[in-house]
């Protein structure tokens, strides 16, 4: 596949992962993931735009789809989505998102766009033990239904999990995410590395 992006929108969309002080950049890419993959070599002449929004489960993110996604007609849209679809459960807010009603989010919003697609998949660097529980309980069927919509829909795929979980068996997870969930300067280095491999594949 041609991987040119000379000249075409990149939107890269999502939650606090994303967003990572975007609003508060002049250049509004923030100083996270979406920074580093959009002063890369491997995008080099393409705009990139983020519309990550701290905060937002995967309903939030369908309720501005159209204006943070669709609205910039980008040739290729990035969705790093779900933890707070796990995490809300967990934080006295009561919010439970199913798997079924998390597939039914992205699904709606993903199958229409005619865009390329790369799905990033959610993920925990458990540093306590409530997050220890996080994946068997809840973020594995998740990381499940992204991988399964990558493949259905013929999306790039990043294995963030998979490729950060072994970063942190020799780093520690706490060099990669401090709470478990947002990625330090050296998280986000891993997790543009991992987007970069998918996407150049």
């Amino acid at each position: 596949m041609d991987r040119s992006s000379t000249k075409i929108t990149v939107v890269c969309t999502g939650d606090s992962v994303t967003d990572c002080g975007r609003r508060d950049d002049p250049d509004g890419l923030g100083n996270g993931y979406v920074r580093r993959i959009a002063t890369s070599p491997a995008l080099a002449g393409a705009r990139v735009v983020n519309t990550g929004v701290g905060g937002n489960l995967s309903s939030d993110l369908v309720k501005r789809w159209e204006e943070d996604v669709v609205a910039h007609a980008p040739a290729v849209v990035s969705v790093l989505i779900g933890i707070n679809d796990v995490w809300r459960r967990y934080d006295g807010a009561g919010i439970v998102t199913s798997a079924a009603a998390f597939e039914e989010n992205l699904r709606g919003v993903l199958t229409p766009t005619a865009a390329r697609l790369v799905l990033i998949e959610p993920f925990v660097l458990p540093v306590t033990e409530e997050q220890e529980r996080w994946e068997a309980e809840d973020l594995g069927a998740k990381r499940t239904v992204v991988r399964k919509l990558a493949a259905a829909l013929g999306a790039v795929f990043v294995p963030a999990q998979e490729l950060l979980s072994a970063v942190a068996r020799s780093e520690g997870a706490a060099t990669l995410a401090a709470d478990g969930v947002h990625p330090t300067d050296r998280g986000h280095e891993v997790l543009a590395s991992a987007w970069l491999e998918a996407w150049s594949v």
